[in-house]
């Protein structure tokens, strides 16, 4: 009944268009890649400074998630992706005309802001606006925001900055995340999105995050986010400063390395398909570990010329995001099975993306240190091989979580 009143007053779902505008939020994170070797030239970037520009928009989620996630109701769930999507347009706006480097360190910190105020309410507002049989599936397919847009960035950056400059590259993702903010006010009904606020209004946020960090699920869940998602960020990240450096054009790197993180997906759905048909999401936890530090050994171990053939280490970086990928999908799934009741759900999913947002805060510096020091990117699959450890083990206590009886 929703549904159809809901479809009469827009041609396209309106929870597609929520989903849509994480897609728009994700492509600011996206951006930056391709541009890298454009701002080294133009703004003198070191390395360092372009690692943390990287990670920089990750600072809000990692400073704040799960307090958003606890505020989330309260703030009004649509009203906050409106807010974080007009913050991501203005910062990108005025990025695109900034001359030093300080500067645009300090909006991709507002982009970050931005994009925590759109990516927490989107999949309980998701959930709000789809009849219960298909919250599964859009969720599924919410999972798959990242990956969509850091492959549509990655595929059209390169042409863009190269027929038009870095700057227009910003202007543009401004251009679009203002357009989403329209779209997003005029088709999400703002009586969907208000939906149970009354029912977990009597509880304050403090106690719904005092229930969620005084339980051990959520931070299980949340460390395990850190360890795939620091080293998925730095392995894609940093793509096109690796194959720009061995000779490969702007246009063939974009598009090797857009492929590479469109192969995600693959994961996150797939997850999502085989959890409903009965597998165990500790199975594929441990099954997407192990093969992402496989993959990277296989990918990055003697990159000074010697060892596996170039396009044997391609394949291993597709392996290495497309297996890796069932990792964010199953953990999206547990985090709302180990919340400690209804009203933590927010918060859980807020302290999560905490933990996400730390991972991709300090996985791209920590692997451009490494590679600093031994002069070349050949000890990168060591570092990730760390991540994928901490999150075995995380996986066998996350077994035990789930063993006991509720």
């Amino acid at each position: 009944m929703r549904a159809a009143g809901q479809r009469a007053n827009t041609t396209i779902d309106p929870a597609l268009v929520v989903i849509l505008a994480g897609v728009s939020a994700a492509l600011h994170v996206g951006k930056l890649p391709p541009a890298i070797p454009v701002l080294q030239q133009a703004l003198g970037l070191s390395l360092l400074q372009a690692a943390f520009l990287l990670s920089m928009v990750q600072g809000a989620g990692m400073c704040a998630g799960v307090a958003f996630g606890a505020l989330a109701d309260a703030l009004g769930l649509k009203r906050s992706m409106l807010i974080g999507l007009t913050l991501m347009a203005l910062a990108s706006a005025l990025g695109g005309a900034s001359l030093h480097v300080a500067l645009l360190l300090a909006l991709r910190a507002v982009e970050g802001f931005g994009f925590l105020l759109v990516v927490l309410p989107a999949p309980g507002l998701v959930r709000r606006l789809v009849a219960p049989e298909r919250i599964s599936l859009m969720l599924g397919v919410w999972g798959a925001y990242m990956p969509l847009a850091t492959a549509s960035a990655l595929l059209i950056g390169p042409l863009w900055i190269q027929a038009l400059g870095w700057r227009a590259w910003w202007w543009l993702m401004a251009a679009l995340t203002a357009l989403m903010a329209l779209w997003l006010a005029r088709a999400v009904p703002d009586a969907a999105a208000a939906i149970a606020a009354p029912a977990q209004e009597p509880m304050r946020w403090t106690t719904r995050l005092r229930h969620t960090l005084s339980a051990r699920g959520p931070w299980l869940i949340a460390a395990s986010f850190a360890a795939y998602s620091s080293q998925w960020l730095a392995v894609i990240g940093f793509l096109p400063s690796i194959y720009t450096q061995a000779g490969i054009s702007g246009a063939a790197t974009g598009a090797l390395t857009a492929l590479a993180a469109a192969v995600n997906m693959v994961g996150n759905i797939g997850s999502g398909r085989l959890l409903h048909r009965g597998a165990k999401p500790t199975t594929l936890l441990a099954a997407g570990f192990i093969a992402m530090a496989l993959a990277a050994a296989l990918a990055f171990a003697g990159t000074n010329g010697e060892g596996t053939h170039a396009v044997q280490r391609y394949v291993a970086v597709l392996a290495f995001s497309m297996i890796g990928g069932v990792i964010p999908g199953t953990l999206f799934s547990l985090a709302v099975r180990v919340a400690p009741g209804e009203h933590t759900l927010s918060s859980t999913v807020g302290w999560v993306q905490q933990w996400s947002s730390f991972g991709q805060f300090v996985g791209p510096p920590a692997v451009a240190w490494v590679a600093s020091q031994v002069g070349g990117w050949h000890f990168t699959w060591l570092a990730t091989g760390v991540c994928s450890v901490i999150g075995l083990l995380l996986t066998v206590l996350i077994a035990r979580v789930l063993r006991r009886p509720s």
